[in-house]
């Protein structure tokens, strides 16, 4: 009669044991995932941060062609 509690025991353990790992395997799957996203937006900010650059050179282009050609108006 020992013998039954300790394999009762032992199959609840080897249970949690298993869950748990099913656990890490996903909590690993999601920290790679998240990596990629962290990654992307990096870029994507990248991305954002060139095109101001570029909107600002654009800005600073048409504010020059505007003086050239005197169409500012006298309020600048």
């Amino acid at each position: 009669m020992s013998d039954e509690p300790d394999n009762l025991v032992l199959r609840y353990l080897r249970n949690i044991d298993g869950r748990l790992d099913r656990i890490e395997r996903k909590l690993d799957e999601l920290t790679i995932r998240i990596s990629a996203v962290e990654r992307d937006v990096a870029g994507m900010k990248a991305d954002i941060a060139g095109l101001n650059v570029r909107l600002d050179n654009v800005s600073h282009r048409l504010d020059r062609i505007e003086r050239r050609l005197d169409l500012t108006e006298a309020t600048r």
